[in-house]
């Protein structure tokens, strides 16, 4: 049997060199890809929410879902519940735009629940009563239902 071997990263941490498609689908070695975003860069959170609705817009909640981790990783504590749900978020819809509908409109939920408790202070401008609206409307369309276009239903952050 055949030794499959893992891409690791300087400090020895799995980290997939393969190609990316729009949504974050690997494709074969060698194949053209997507550029990805890169992994660990801490932002200010005007540009972490800039980025990731410059990638919604674009249709690349995938990428997007990287940048509020990216977030949800390097900033406050008090404030990791909302990069994870915006993370979230991003990720149901990545599910949906897969065909992953079940998995998709869970996720959604998930993310709402999460960001909830924000809603009264729109921290950094975030709508987060109309991300939490969106992803339950949408989250609500998704049974029974294929792929959606993840560009055509990206959410306006603010």
């Amino acid at each position: 049997m055949t030794e499959k071997r893992r891409d690791r990263d300087s400090e020895g941490r799995a980290r997939s060199a393969r190609p990316r498609d729009g949504l974050g689908r690997p494709l074969p070695y060698g194949a053209p890809g997507v550029e990805r975003q890169p992994e660990g860069l801490v932002r200010a959170p005007g540009e972490t929410v800039r980025e990731a609705q410059r990638l919604l817009d674009g249709g690349r909640p995938f990428h997007a879902h990287e940048v509020f981790e990216d977030a949800w990783k390097s900033g406050p504590d008090a404030e990791r519940a909302l990069w994870r749900g915006l993370a979230q978020l991003a990720v149901g819809l990545t599910h949906a735009a897969r065909g992953n509908t079940a998995g998709g409109a869970r996720l959604l939920l998930r993310g709402a629940g999460g960001i909830a408790a924000y809603r009264d202070r729109a921290p950094y401008g975030i709508d987060v009563a109309g991300l939490t609206a969106w992803a339950g409307e949408l989250a609500g369309r998704l049974e029974g239902h294929g792929p959606v276009d993840a560009g055509a239903e990206a959410p306006r952050l603010i």
